[in-house]
C-alpha cells in the first residue's frame, strides 16, 4: 500500500476520532464527576501534539502516533467493557476503531515512505 493510501486513512480517522471524543463529552454523554473543561482537556489535548505532523505527512510523528492511539485503544475497550448503556458501548467501539486505523496506518506509513522515498 503506498504511503499516500496510508495517508488518507490515517488522517480521517485521526480527525474523526479528535470529532468523536470531543462530541462524546460535550453532547453525547457529558462527564459527571469530572468537570467537562478536564474531561476535554485530558481526552482533546494529547491528541493536538501529532496534528501538525500527521497533516504535513512527517514520518517521525507517524513513528510515534501509535504510542499515543495505545491510550485511546485502552480507554475505549475499558469503556466497552465497564459501561453497560448500549450507546457509551457504541461510542467505545467508534473509539476503538477509530485508533486501531490511525495505529496501523501510521505504523505501516513509514515503511511505505521510505521506500517511495529510495525509489523515486
Amino acid at each position: 500500500m503506498s504511503h499516500r493510501t496510508l495517508y488518507w486513512i490515517a488522517v480521517p480517522s485521526y480527525l474523526g476520532l479528535f470529532t468523536l471524543l470531543v462530541l462524546w463529552i460535550t453532547l453525547l454523554h457529558p462527564p459527571t464527576q469530572l468537570s467537562m473543561g478536564l474531561s476535554l482537556g485530558l481526552a482533546v489535548i494529547p491528541l493536538l501534539f501529532p496534528l501538525k505532523g500527521l497533516l504535513q505527512g512527517k514520518p517521525y510523528t507517524n513513528s510515534w502516533t501509535p504510542f499515543l492511539m495505545l491510550l485511546y485503544f485502552c480507554h475505549g475497550v475499558m469503556e466497552a467493557y465497564a459501561n453497560a448503556s448500549p450507546e457509551i458501548r457504541v461510542l467505545a467501539s467508534l473509539e476503538l476503531t477509530l485508533s486501531t486505523l490511525v495505529f496501523m496506518a501510521c505504523t505501516l506509513y513509514v515503511p511505505a515512505y521510505r521506500k517511495a522515498e529510495q525509489h523515486g
